[in-house]
């Protein structure tokens, strides 16, 4: 029992190692310098980060908490962040997205369902069932790198030539 322990506590730290180092590189990097668009994920993909969904919890109840994508805790009686909080999940978010790669963002595979396209396991849940989700496609217009401004497209698994 003690060494299963010991193995499970050493494959923790293993796996958030890596994502500690992402971080502190990443945190010199400002989000003027990114090819993402932090208006766009600031009034588009942060509002999909606090929805509430039908028989799942609410994205920021898991990740403002004990997950390696820890975003910023919500202020008492706030229904989304404020700039400062919105800037740091934009960094934290960042590692977890390959500009221009929707098979390859983490923050697009990791919940959606395997059959749909995602990854194998997600302990929050699954929340989309496939790329066709709405929520899906703001976040992959995002890695895409749409502006806040732009009108959305339909992607259907790649960003495709513009």
């Amino acid at each position: 029992m003690r060494v299963a322990f010991l193995l499970l506590f050493v494959a923790a730290l293993l796996t958030q190692n890596p994502a500690t180092v992402s971080l502190r590189a990443q945190e010199a990097r400002s989000p003027a310098a990114s090819p993402l668009d932090f208006e766009f994920f600031r009034t588009k993909v942060q509002p999909i980060l606090v929805a509430k969904r039908d028989g799942h919890t609410r994205c920021v109840s898991c990740h403002s908490k004990g997950t390696p994508m820890r975003l910023q805790e919500l202020s008492p009686g706030a229904m989304t962040w404020n700039e400062e909080q919105s800037r740091r999940n934009f960094q934290v978010v960042m590692l977890r997205v390959v500009p221009r790669n929707l098979t390859q963002s983490k923050l697009l595979v990791h919940p959606l369902l395997a059959e749909g396209g995602g990854d194998f396991y997600h302990s929050g849940g699954k929340h989309w069932n496939s790329f066709l989700d709405p929520e899906w496609q703001i976040i992959a217009n995002w890695v895409c790198g749409r502006k806040a401004n732009e009108k959305l497209v339909m992607l259907t698994g790649e960003c495709g030539e513009e």
